[in-house]
Parts: C-alpha cells; structure tokens; sequence
C-alpha cells in the first residue's frame, strides 16, 4: 500500500468524526434556539421569580418593589438576556446528551462507567449551588445594599427624611439582573468544586494525601474567593466560606475513596503487594541501618 492511500485512509475517519461533530453542535444549537424562543414568551414570569428576593427585602424596609428602565431599548434587552439564560438551562440535557454521544464511542467500557456519574453530576451540583445564591446569599446581599439607604419610607406616604439629602433605592431593571445572575453563576461554578476535584482524583491527577498537605492554601483561596463573591458583609461571607471548605473536605474523602478502590483492584491483579500503596511504595518504609519500621 502506497503513502498515499495510507492518508487516505486515515482522512476518511477524521472526516467521519468531524461530519458527526457538526451534526451535534447543529442539533444543540438548535435545542438552545428553541429553549431561548420558550423562555421569550415567558420572559416576564422568569423576572418576577428572579426579582422575589429583592421584593422581599424592600418589603422589609417598606418600600414598594419596582425596578427602572434607565435606556429606552433596556427592557427588550433584560428579556434577551433572560432567553439567553433560561434558552441554555432547558437546552443543557440536551446539549450534554449530544457531547456524551460524541465523545463515548471513543471510550471504554470501564471509562464510560467512571465519566458518566461526573457528567450527571456536574450539572446537578451547579443547580443546587444556584439554589443556594438564591434562596441564602442574594437576600442577604440585597438587605446588605439597602442598609445604606438614607431617609424612612412610610408604608402609605412618601418618603421622611431627617437628614439635607436622601439615598433611596431606584434600580435599573438591567444592572439588578447582572448582579443577579453573577451571584448565580459564580455559586454555581464553586459547587462544581467536588466533581472537578474527583475527576482529577480518578485521572491521577490530584491525591487525597495531595489535598490534605495543601489545605492551608486552599483556606487561603476559599477566604479570598468569599471576599470576592459576596458583598462585604462577614455574615454571607461565613456562610460561603464555611459551604466552599465543607466541599473541599467532601472531595478529599472523595478522592480516598477512589484511592482505596483502585489499590484494592491493583493487589487483586497482583500489580502491586499487600504491603505497598499503589504506586507500588511501601507501606511502612524502614532505614537503611535498621529492620523496624520507622514509627
């Protein structure tokens, strides 16, 4: 066989691959078309839902809970920005579904057993990190920021001030969503902590005993992560510190169990003995001037 019929014989599988790759990008894209076209319709539903812990908390201080447009073309731009949102939280079974189609007849039987509970869940991790933005951190963000308001509002009159010029609220319907949205997402992200770490555990990249003598930097990134991600107030920033180091202590145990499964196969197939981890280093090393081993 010619060099050149051994090229192209290698092209044509590549050429199979990236056929079957725009085939699914094309189907997600559609899938997230579709996800964003619903979310349009009911733009105004998914506002209100995600404008509730804001209301909540000028219903606390007794003002009325109304948000601005500051440009003309803001509102039409809050409703794409909540399709956008809610196009790609419909579309996101779908749109993974498409990438493990695409990826697992290239893996193994044993690899398509250990990727497919990460890929459930990533996912599901995100949504209960969202969850949690939700339901704790943005009430108290947002009763945080109203603190810094100047003058008492009256449940049925306007506003009483004491001081030369009063601070109240009015928001822009647009930058409240930001803000919104970036509590959702970075809380998200954090509670990806335990699958990322895990994964990097089953791939060999990261070790329980590696986690453990690094926990002091990770206190350290956690603290820093906190004062980042939440407002200056130390009552929200306890609470994601002491959420993102439980699940840094969750994916230790995590890794030490994966650890613990794979030495007992690798003596079961006799890779390594019963006295060496396994990397195949022993378990209780000796000196070289001494048979005992060392304490």
């Amino acid at each position: 066989m010619s060099a050149a019929d051994d090229l192209d014989d290698s092209a044509a599988p590549l050429l199979e691959h990236l056929t079957e790759l725009r085939s699914r990008l094309i189907k997600s894209l559609l899938a997230f078309i579709l996800g964003m076209v619903i979310c349009f319709t009911v733009w105004n539903p998914i506002f209100d839902f995600l404008t509730l812990p804001l209301c909540s908390a000028l219903d606390a201080e007794g003002q009325d809970c109304g948000l601005i447009f500051i440009a003309l073309e803001e509102g039409f731009f809050v409703a794409i920005q909540i399709s956008l949102l809610g196009g790609l939280c419909l579309s996101f079974p779908f749109i993974s579904y498409q990438m493990w189609r695409f990826i697992a007849p290239g893996l193994y039987k044993s690899e398509k057993g250990a990727f497919l509970p990460f890929l459930v869940a990533s996912p599901f991790m995100f949504f209960l990190g969202a969850a949690f933005a939700y339901y704790v951190i943005t009430p108290l963000a947002f009763n945080f920021f109203l603190g810094f308001q100047q003058g008492n509002v009256l449940p049925d009159g306007p506003e009483v001030s004491t001081q030369a010029a009063g601070l109240l609220f009015q928001g822009s319907a647009k930058a409240y969503l930001n803000l919104t949205i970036k509590f959702i997402v970075a809380f998200g992200l954090c509670f990806q902590l335990p699958v990322l770490l895990t994964l990097m555990g089953k791939a060999g990249l990261v070790s329980a005993a590696g986690l453990r003598n690094t926990r002091k930097y990770a206190v350290i990134g956690i603290l820093l992560m906190a004062a980042l991600a939440t407002p200056p107030d130390v009552v929200s920033q306890v609470i994601l510190f002491t959420v993102i180091y439980g699940l840094y202590e969750i994916s230790i145990q995590l890794v030490a169990r994966l650890e613990r499964i794979r030495l007992a196969e690798l003596r079961a197939n006799g890779t390594v003995a019963e006295d060496e981890d396994m990397y195949g280093n022993p378990l209780n090393p000796v000196d070289d001037d001494d048979t005992e081993p060392k304490p």
